[in-house]
């Protein structure tokens, strides 16, 4: 890969105190502009795009994408012949290359340029003063209302590497990728309009390459249907690229005599539209969004396939610089233009949330039903305590059971009363599992671990962790004992959360014969229960689910107050699992450090900063030392694409140590003393 610099920067890693903080971690703030356009007033135009940039810039955007030719307007005709056009448009082109020094951020914008008596249709890249660099459009679309052929040359008729404009020789091409000195994960690739229609578009080579930003400079007329087309396109090729993509059109100033111009745009990352314009506007739209970069990287160097894959064409780099302001971590802190949602696991639209239970409910129980029919056994015993995880178990496996056309009386249901448990959760327990049509037995162990705490030597008036650990283990005993008496399975209960954070015992509720909800999250598990009293169960059971999802979450080990009231409530201890779930969201599937966990959760919680710190560190500290139970864990059903079983997704040394991400909070927690 060749370069139009010889001051190749190499890896260097950005402090977060001495820069932007958006950049140091990772987020790129980027404008698509749809402006108003006159077509063939070059002044006019230049005017509009110099305002739109002065705007861009107040708003800390770092780069402002500009439609196709919006310099002359792409539908200028056989205009396009006339010199004084081509002239004024380079002209205003060094012009706007002059706006983008005071205005510290870099554009892109559509330009026609000639060169050896042949005419392109170009997207000029500006930065720092200059035209760092000319992509011409390569295919060019003349079937139709289109006709580009009769004025462009597409860029595959070109053996040419450079353009002069003025005293300044510029790189001219498909094969370049601008790159930033001082942002790593800033590579940007350009294709213009029709090159995103084409069979091989030229932004898949290009993020071979390495171009992390893709730039779409279009002028797509509006017909009817083709806004969801063209929006669905977008989406799919910035998934197919692992990328980000920007794309902006031309808008309705555009020559209406055969055709409409919308003004759509947009901005995606890797499958997901962050951003959209509105359309059929004459006016100027600026549509702003910050892209995740660091994302998009560590999701490349996860995908084996990208990594094994290579561009099909060599690639030139163009470095350049990315202004940047000095921004503290704990004053200025500024809001991401990015939909961040505090519960990533679940759906904020209730259509798709619903959606969403309905296929994870029927994942549990078609994956519950294959290992029952692979045993053959018509029985399984299930500890139900009360609470959301054993209560949605229950739920799978009557599903489960249905779907089998098999007696629901072959579901064991066991309520086993200790020191901690309370008549709300253990009365709800009796009545969903007999209104369910299960088998009901109640097996109190106070007398059991009283035995127990006996032969051991251990004080029952101790509330450490032999007192808890015996309860839960006394439990899994009864459930597997029963198992074997019926020739059944143990069917486990314990969520996604507890297993990343270590919340069950070893040997204990950490252990079954299939566990089908170990690939569900607990902020998912209420909303699962929601789901099934409302669309899967009615009546009473409807009611009981109702009221297992107010109950307060805990594991009842401890005694109850004098009052009967519990006193061990599970998130006083730990922090919220709504916290816990998204660290554990952006940690495992994003494999963002701790700052940028912590930045994250910033955004979208009103906790105090440091108690998200003291919560951060319960989580890498419980994460790191409770792997050992994971790397025991019990065969289970893989439902997101964050998963712990050290038989797929997470394989992680039990004994790995902590230090570097546990001395990153700690650095985090000295900018609050």
């Amino acid at each position: 890969m060749g370069d139009y610099a010889s001051d190749c920067p190499g890896c260097s890693c950005l402090k977060m105190e001495n820069g932007n903080i958006l950049i140091s971690l990772g987020f790129f703030r980027t404008a698509v502009v749809v402006p108003e356009v006159r077509v063939a007033d070059v002044d006019f135009n230049a005017q509009v795009i110099h305002g739109a940039i002065e705007q861009a810039a107040k708003s800390d955007c770092q780069l402002v994408l500009f439609p196709e030719l919006c310099l002359t307007g792409y539908s200028c005709a056989d205009l396009f012949y006339q010199p004084l056009l081509l002239d004024h448009a380079q002209t205003a082109l060094a012009d706007l290359a002059a706006t983008t020094a005071h205005c510290s951020l870099l554009a892109v914008v559509g330009v026609p340029i000639l060169l050896d008596n042949r005419l392109y249709n170009c997207a000029a890249f500006l930065g720092n003063g200059k035209v760092l660099g000319m992509v011409p459009k390569t295919y060019l679309p003349n079937t139709g209302e289109f006709y580009e052929e009769r004025w462009f040359t597409s860029a595959g008729h070109t053996l040419e590497k450079t353009i002069r404009i003025g005293n300044q020789t510029i790189p001219f091409g498909t094969t370049l990728i601008f790159r930033a000195r001082n942002f790593p994960e800033c590579s940007i690739g350009i294709e213009i309009c029709e090159d995103l229609w084409a069979v091989q578009p030229p932004s898949g080579s290009a993020a071979l390459a390495g171009a992390t930003l893709i730039l779409n400079l279009s002028a797509s007329n509006e017909l009817l249907g083709k806004a969801s087309y063209r929006r669905d396109l977008i989406k799919q090729q910035s998934a197919r690229c692992l990328a980000a993509y920007l794309y902006t059109s031309a808008g309705p100033g555009e020559s209406t005599t055969d055709l409409v111009y919308s003004g759509h745009a947009l901005i995606a990352e890797n499958g997901i539209v962050i951003a959209e314009s509105d359309r059929l506007r004459f006016e100027t739209q600026i549509i702003m969004g910050d892209l995740d970069l660091q994302r998009v990287q560590n999701d490349r160097l996860k995908n084996n396939v990208f990594s094994s894959s290579q561009a099909n064409q060599e690639y030139h780099s163009v470095w350049f610089e990315i202004p940047r302001k000095r921004v503290s971590l704990t004053t200025g802190r500024p809001k991401l233009l990015r939909s961040l949602s505090k519960r990533p696991f679940v759906p904020d639209d209730v259509s798709k949330r619903d959606e969403h239970c309905k296929e994870i409910f029927t994942l549990q129980s078609v994956a519950l039903a294959k290992r029952l029919r692979h045993t053959g056994t018509n029985y399984v015993t299930l500890g139900l305590s009360g609470g959301l995880d054993s209560t949605l178990a229950l739920l799978v496996a009557n599903k489960t059971y249905d779907l089998l056309s098999m007696d629901r009386a072959g579901i064991i249901v066991i309520t086993m009363p200790g020191f901690g448990t309370t008549s709300r959760t253990h009365g709800n327990a009796e009545r969903l599992a007999k209104l369910l049509g299960n088998t009901f037995r109640c097996i109190p162990i106070h007398e059991a671990v009283r035995q127990h705490f006996e032969d051991i030597g251990h004080d029952e008036s101790v509330h450490d962790v032999v007192y808890e650990n015996a309860q839960a283990r006394e439990r899994t005993q009864i459930l597997m004992d029963v198992a074997n008496q019926v020739g059944g399975i143990v069917l486990g209960t314990g969520d996604l959360s507890e297993l990343a954070l270590g919340w069950c015992t070893y040997n204990a509720d950490q252990m079954s014969m299939y566990n089908v909800n170990a690939g569900v999250p607990k902020t998912l598990v209420r909303y699962l229960v929601e789901w099934c009293a409302e669309n899967e169960f009615s009546g009473d059971i409807a009611q009981v689910l109702h009221d297992i999802g107010d109950t307060p979450i805990s594991p009842e080990l401890l005694p109850l107050s004098e009052e009967g009231e519990l006193q061990q409530k599970t998130e006083s201890i730990i922090g919220p699992y709504e916290v816990h779930d998204f660290f554990l969201f952006y940690m495992v599937r994003h494999q963002f450090p701790p700052r940028k966990v912590f930045f994250l959760a910033c955004q979208v919680f009103d906790y105090s900063q440091l108690e998200l710190l003291r919560w951060l560190r319960v989580f890498y500290q419980r994460f790191f030392s409770q792997q050992f139970k994971r790397s025991a864990m019990p065969d289970g059903p893989k439902i997101g694409s964050v998963a712990l079983s050290p038989r797929g997704d997470w394989r992680m040394p039990s004994d790995a140590c902590a230090i570097l991400w546990l001395n990153q909070i700690t650095e985090m927690e000295k900018l609050y003393d």
